[in-house]
């Protein structure tokens, strides 16, 4: 894919560098990481270099480095920003435990296949990354921010368990639920056709039903 040198629209730039475009603050970043999450789509978060993102984006090789220590802070940014955006996304729909907390769970798991298949790029940046987490405060928090939200559904439904025995710790439930949806999504959402399962039926009926029979065999939904 060819990639123009053009400013992405609506970006201010001036020839102060040897007739390169030089992006003013703030429109350069954001060039950056539009550029960055073209490139993630077409061939991963570790296919390219620094210098592509640059080249992509129209500016010099040096350009990044007025915003970005390195490749790995601009992928931080795009995953942190991916984060905070999935948060949103799970908490709206989770929506306070309604109707109930076992849907308002699967509603989650619902938003969470919708956001793998609308931002596939930044999906794949956010637990592709290529760097541990800790790495970077900023998307730490983030991830942890997201990751939040099923610990709430999950605190929520084993509040509701009236089962006999040991109550079902709630962390627990809410790894359980990250991973299901998460490797639903990982085979069945790739970033594309190539990389993607055959499904009979659809990731949010196979999410459904799986998560259905996780929290019956944990009495936290009636039969």
């Amino acid at each position: 894919m060819r990639f123009s040198t053009d400013p992405p629209r609506g970006a201010k730039s001036d020839r102060t560098d040897g007739g390169r475009d030089s992006y003013h603050h703030g429109n350069l970043r954001e060039a950056l990481v539009e550029a960055a999450l073209v490139l993630i789509a077409e061939r991963g978060p570790a296919g390219f270099t620094f210098a592509e993102v640059a080249r992509a984006a129209g500016v010099s090789a040096a350009a990044p480095y007025r915003h970005f220590r390195d490749r790995n802070a601009l992928i931080a940014e795009i995953a942190r920003q991916g984060f905070e955006r999935f948060a949103v996304a799970l908490d709206r729909a989770w929506n306070h435990g309604r109707p109930d907390p076992v849907k308002a769970i699967e509603n989650c798991g619902r938003a969470y296949l919708a956001f793998a298949r609308r931002e596939p790029a930044a999906y794949a940046a956010m637990f592709e990354p290529g760097f541990p987490l800790e790495d970077d405060a900023n998307l730490l928090r983030a991830s942890d921010s997201a990751f939040g939200v099923v610990r709430q559904a999950a605190e929520a439904a084993c509040a509701a368990w009236r089962g006999t025995g040991t109550r079902p710790p709630p962390m627990m439930v809410a790894l359980h639920i990250w991973a299901l949806s998460h490797g639903i999504a990982a085979l069945f959402i790739g970033r594309t056709d190539a990389t993607r399962r055959r499904l009979p039926m659809t990731p949010e009926d196979l999410l459904e039903a799986g998560l259905l029979i996780y929290l019956q065999s944990l009495g936290l939904s009636a039969p």
